[in-house]
C-alpha cells in the first residue's frame, strides 16, 4: 500500500468511529430501555444467594431465593464463581452485572465474526463487531439475557474464545472446560472434538489438534470439579448424585420459555412429562445433528460444525429457556455470510429471534400452556422450528467447499473463500483502502490465513 494511501485511511477513521459511537448509542438506549421495562434481574439475585450460602457454609441445593422460590440448578463450582457478587450492594451489581454482559454482547459477536470470517483485517474486524452488535442486542434471547442477569453470554464467549484460537495454543480448551463444569451442556463440545479428533487420528495416526483440545476441555472439567469437591464435599456429592437428575427441579417443561425440544412435546401432548416420546425424538435428532457437526468439521468447515452443535445441545437439553438461545447471534452471522442471498435467509431468522413471538401466546401464571391451540403451538415452538428447518435445509443444499482437503479441518472457518455457498462478503461497504493490512501488521504469510483449529453450548 502506498503512503498517500494509508495516509489517507489514517486521516478518515469515520466509518470506524462512526461504527463504535452506533453501538454506544445502541447499548445506551438498550440499557434505559431495561430501566423503564422495570427488569427484576432475577437470576443475578439467585447468584448472589448462592454466592453468600457458600461463604456461611450453607446447603447450596436447599436454599431457595427471591419471591420466586428458586433453588440452584448448576454444578457447586457456579457457587464459588458468584461468591463476588456478594462483595458489593444490590444496585451496584446490578450495574456492574448488565455492563458486563454488554460488554460480553461485543465479545460473543467479535467472536462469531472471528470463527466465520478469521481472515478479516483488524479494522474490519471491529468495524463489523460494532454494526452487528448495535443491533443483535435487541434480539430476545440477549434481551432475557440481560432482563435477568443471566450468564448465558459468557457461556458462549468461553467456548468460543477456545475455537478462534490459533494453532497450537496451549490454552486451546480452557474455556469449554470451565464453561462445562459451570453448565454441562457445552459438554457436547467436547464430543464433538473427540469424534472428529478421532477419526482424524484414524486416518492419520497422528495426535491432532482436535484430540489436544477435547483432552484439555475434559482435563480442566474433571480437574475443576474435584477441586470444588474438595472444598464443598456435601454439595458436591448432592449435586452429582440427586440434583443432576431432578429436572423438574429447574421448571416446567411445558413453559412457553421453554425453547427444547422437551417443551415442544409437552405442549404438543398437554402434559408436564412428555417421557420416552422426548427421549426417543432427542436421540434421534441429536445423532443426525451431530453427525452434520462431525461432517461438517472434517470438511474444515468449523463454523458450521459449531453452530450445528451449538444447536443441537440446545434442542436436547431438558430445558433449554429463550436466553439460552443467545447462539443465535453466530448463527444469523453465519447466514448473513454463508446463505445464498443471504438476506432472504438471515432475514426472516433474524426476524424469528427479534420478535418475541413466543411470548404472545398465554403463558405464566396457571400454566396455560397445557391447553394451547396448533397456532399457539407453532409460536411457542419458534427457535427449535427454526433450527430444525435451517438444518434440514443445510442437509439438502450442502456443497462440498473447494480449495479444501477433505477431512483435514485446515480451511475451517474460511467461509466464502472456501467456496460454502457464501454470496455476499460481510462488509460490501467497507472502503477497499481500509481492507489492507497496515505496516504494523505486517504482511499475512499464508500460515497467518489458515484459520484456527476449531475444537470445541
Amino acid at each position: 500500500m502506498s503512503v498517500s494511501v494509508l495516509s489517507k485511511t489514517r486521516a478518515r477513521p469515520w466509518p470506524l468511529v462512526t461504527a463504535a459511537a452506533v453501538c454506544l448509542l445502541s447499548f445506551a438506549a438498550f440499557w434505559v430501555a431495561q430501566r423503564l421495562a422495570h427488569v427484576n434481574m432475577l437470576d443475578v439475585m439467585v447468584y448472589r444467594a448462592e454466592g453468600e450460602t457458600v461463604r456461611a457454609g450453607g446447603d447450596l441445593y436447599a436454599m431457595r431465593a427471591t419471591s420466586a422460590n428458586l433453588g440452584m440448578t448448576y454444578p457447586p463450582f457456579a457457587a464459588l464463581l458468584f461468591v463476588p457478587l456478594t462483595l458489593v450492594g444490590v444496585p451496584l451489581m446490578r450495574t456492574l452485572t448488565t455492563g458486563g454482559n454488554l460488554l460480553l454482547v461485543v465479545a460473543l459477536v467479535q467472536l462469531s465474526v472471528q470463527l466465520v470470517r478469521p481472515s478479516l483485517s483488524r479494522a474490519d474486524l471491529w468495524r463489523a463487531t460494532f454494526w452487528i452488535a448495535a443491533v443483535v442486542v435487541w434480539c430476545e434471547p440477549v434481551w432475557t439475557t440481560l432482563r435477568y442477569g443471566q450468564i448465558n453470554l459468557l457461556i458462549a464467549v468461553a467456548v468460543l474464545w477456545d475455537l478462534t484460537r490459533r494453532e497450537g495454543s496451549r490454552w486451546a480448551g480452557l474455556g469449554i472446560g470451565l464453561a462445562t463444569a459451570v453448565k454441562l451442556t457445552p459438554g457436547l463440545f467436547v464430543v464433538l472434538l473427540l469424534v472428529a479428533g478421532v477419526l482424524l487420528w484414524r486416518r492419520d495416526r497422528s495426535w491432532n489438534r482436535w484430540l489436544r483440545t477435547a483432552a484439555t476441555a475434559t482435563g480442566v472439567f474433571l480437574g475443576t470439579t474435584l477441586a470444588v469437591a474438595v472444598a464443598l464435599p456435601a454439595d458436591s456429592k448432592k449435586f452429582w448424585t440427586e440434583t443432576l437428575f431432578e429436572t423438574g427441579r429447574v421448571g416446567f417443561a411445558e413453559e412457553t420459555a421453554n425453547q427444547s425440544i422437551r417443551g415442544v412435546l409437552a405442549r404438543l401432548m398437554h402434559t408436564d412429562d412428555p417421557g420416552m416420546w422426548w427421549a426417543v425424538t432427542a436421540a434421534l435428532m441429536g445423532c443426525a445433528a451431530m453427525v452434520v457437526a462431525v461432517r461438517a468439521a472434517l470438511r474444515g468447515d468449523r463454523a458450521v460444525a459449531v453452530v450445528v452443535c451449538a444447536f443441537t445441545a440446545l434442542m436436547i437439553s431438558p430445558i433449554s429457556w429463550s436466553h439460552h438461545w443467545v447462539w443465535c447471534v453466530p448463527l444469523l452471522i453465519l447466514l448473513a455470510d454463508r446463505a445464498t442471498r443471504a438476506w432472504r435467509v438471515a432475514g426472516p431468522v433474524a426476524l424469528v429471534f427479534a420478535s418475541f413471538a413466543l411470548w404472545w401466546v398465554p403463558h405464566d401464571p396457571g400454566r396455560p400452556e397445557l391447553d394451547q391451540n396448533a397456532g399457539q403451538m407453532l409460536l411457542s415452538a419458534v427457535y427449535p422450528l427454526t433450527t430444525t428447518v435451517l438444518l434440514a435445509g443445510y442437509v439438502l443444499t450442502r456443497r462440498k467447499p473447494r480449495g479444501t482437503e477433505a477431512g483435514c479441518g485446515e480451511g475451517a472457518g474460511r467461509g466464502t473463500e472456501t467456496g460454502t455457498g457464501a454470496s455476499q462478503p460481510l462488509l460490501e461497504a467497507v472502503p477497499e483502502q481500509e481492507r489492507q493490512v497496515t505496516p504494523e501488521q505486517g504482511p499475512r504469510t499464508a500460515p497467518e490465513r489458515e484459520p484456527q483449529a476449531v475444537a470445541k453450548e
